[in-house]
């Protein structure tokens, strides 16, 4: 266990700096002070930096190290922001070979990992490619980091830093958040004949949702997961002795590979419809919250292959090729046509208060990345 290494000293840095999601939890730190601190790690180490302000004091950081030109383009990404922790979260330690606190491994430990390969990188013999780090925003709720990155950022390949312990995520999950709004008439609770009840006519969609799903659990699925759907949130009326006005329904979809947000949303469409045909009553509306598309990489691709080299070169043996059910900031790289592989450490707890990270995976993630960078971007010309 090595806990005086760069990315190590790094990732406590930068769980001792709170940059909890302000969307999330309304007052949160946010994601400013962080990128501050990153940006001044990456202009030490002579990267070109830039500061893009996504949201007002909430800003992607984008560090490039220019290669001498003729090479491939790498992106190493990670996202800065982290949800809500009691305060000793913020307060980095290190126990049994591990480091705990808010981030360690979702995800400041191997966006640590990322900035010291490229600052190993820029101290380094010249590579014929860029190598480009993005510290990104609000990966925790929209992605709307992720958002601006590709609008303004390409690359042949990048490499996201997320926990995958050690071994490479090749294809992940989608999802699709939707809002169903129910309109009922208001009136007194005494007054059936006038008022109608936005809430108990939703009771065909909540059937419907549990039927559907039992119909997913059916269908064949990727080993990383089933498609499924839920109501994940239910508000509406305001008195006890009132029909209530309005009533919204909150929907989770989870897609997985071969499915699409336009099928999900045409799924609850039929919901409402299916509702609309056992009461006349009922009116509804549908409203896409946001939705992300499945993701599957093609594993002969040259920046899997590169990484899977250098992970077998460091570790003795092959890393396996994993899916996840859950969405990540990769998919919105690889829709604007970065193909993006998640490679990071191991640990475990995330979003709890024992979130750790294990420390030799981090300096192992370091030591790969800095590697496969080499060898995808190419050594400069003499």
């Amino acid at each position: 266990m090595r806990g005086r290494h760069p990315a190590v000293e790094l990732a406590q840095a930068l769980i001792a700096c709170d940059s909890t999601n302000p969307e999330l939890n309304p007052g949160g730190a946010g994601e400013g002070a962080v990128g501050e601190l990153i940006a001044d790690r990456l202009r030490a180490a002579g990267m070109e930096v830039e500061l893009v302000e996504v949201r007002p004091g909430r800003p992607n950081v984008i560090g490039r190290l220019r290669g001498d030109g003729g090479g491939r383009t790498l992106m190493l990404c990670g996202h800065t922001d982290v949800v809500a922790a009691d305060p000793a979260g913020f307060s980095p330690r290190i126990r049994d070979g591990r480091l705990y606190g808010r981030g360690s491994v979702d995800m400041k430990g191997g966006l640590a990992a990322a900035i010291v390969a490229a600052e190993n990188l820029a101290f380094g013999p010249p590579l014929a490619g860029d190598v480009i780090v993005a510290a990104i925003i609000d990966e925790e709720w929209l992605s709307l980091g992720a958002e601006s990155l590709v609008e303004s950022c390409q690359a042949d390949g990048a490499i996201l830093a997320e926990q995958s312990d050690l071994d490479l995520v090749v294809e992940h999950g989608g999802f699709a958040w939707f809002e169903v709004t129910s309109e009922g008439v208001e009136a007194a609770g005494i007054d059936p004949d006038r008022g109608v009840d936005a809430i108990s006519l939703l009771a065909p969609v909540l059937e419907g949702i549990t039927a559907l799903d039992a119909e997913l659990a059916t269908r064949p699925a990727p080993a990383y997961g089933r498609p499924s759907i839920h109501a994940s949130t239910i508000s509406g009326g305001s008195l006890l002795p009132a029909y209530p006005t309005s009533c919204v329904l909150g929907i989770e979809r989870c897609t997985v590979a071969g499915e699409t947000v336009a099928g999900a949303r045409a799924e609850v469409d039929a919901l409402l419809d299916a509702a609309r045909a056992a009461d006349e009553r009922f009116r509804a509306t549908a409203r896409l919250v946001v939705g992300r598309e499945p993701v599957k990489l093609d594993s002969s691709g040259p920046l899997v292959q590169t990484l899977e080299a250098e992970i077998a070169r460091h570790r003795g043996a092959a890393p396996r090729h994993l899916g996840d059910i859950g969405w990540a900031d990769s998919g919105l790289l690889v829709e604007a046509g970065i193909p993006c592989v998640i490679f990071g450490p191991t640990g475990a707890g995330c979003h709890t208060a024992e979130e750790y990270v294990e420390i030799d995976s981090l300096v192992a993630c370091a030591e790969i990345i800095e590697a496969a960078a080499r060898s995808f971007c190419g050594a400069a010309s003499s």
